[in-house]
């Protein structure tokens, strides 16, 4: 089964090379959840992270790579911390749809802001003591 992507065609059908262009191609209601997860992963990652596109999503980047990247699609908002880090929240992840990495917030409920804060600062935190440069 083929998911359905929240973004809207986009004349050029080129991907978005910034995180704004991102946004403006989502449609509503999915925007409005993105940009409230983006003001929460922001509030907690460091100053001088960076926002970019990675693999056609939106991402902060450290100065060890990638810390995370949210998307929208038709009927969620997907946070991806990376699977060791799903593990550690596994309990109050339950009513979530979930999958290798990936945590997806339906757009019909309010987005658990206070939970991912502490999903990106536990990523923050395995991101920090990372080997990879």
């Amino acid at each position: 089964m083929k998911r359905k992507s929240g973004l809207r065609s986009a004349p050029s059908r080129t991907a978005p090379t910034t995180v704004d262009e991102y946004l403006a191609r989502v449609a509503e209601p999915a925007r409005r959840a993105l940009r409230e997860m983006r003001t929460a992963i922001r509030s907690v990652v460091p100053h001088d992270a960076t926002e970019t596109i990675s693999y056609q999503m939106p991402a902060f980047k450290g100065n060890r790579g990638v810390i995370v990247w949210y998307a929208a699609f038709a009927d969620h908002v997907s946070l991806f911390p990376r699977a060791s880090v799903l593990a550690e929240f596994k309990n109050e992840l339950a009513a979530f749809k979930t999958s290798k990495g990936t945590i997806q917030f339906p757009l019909d409920k309010p987005l658990p802001v206070a939970l991912i804060k502490r999903i990106v600062k536990a990523r923050l935190t395995e991101h920090h003591t990372s080997k990879r440069r």
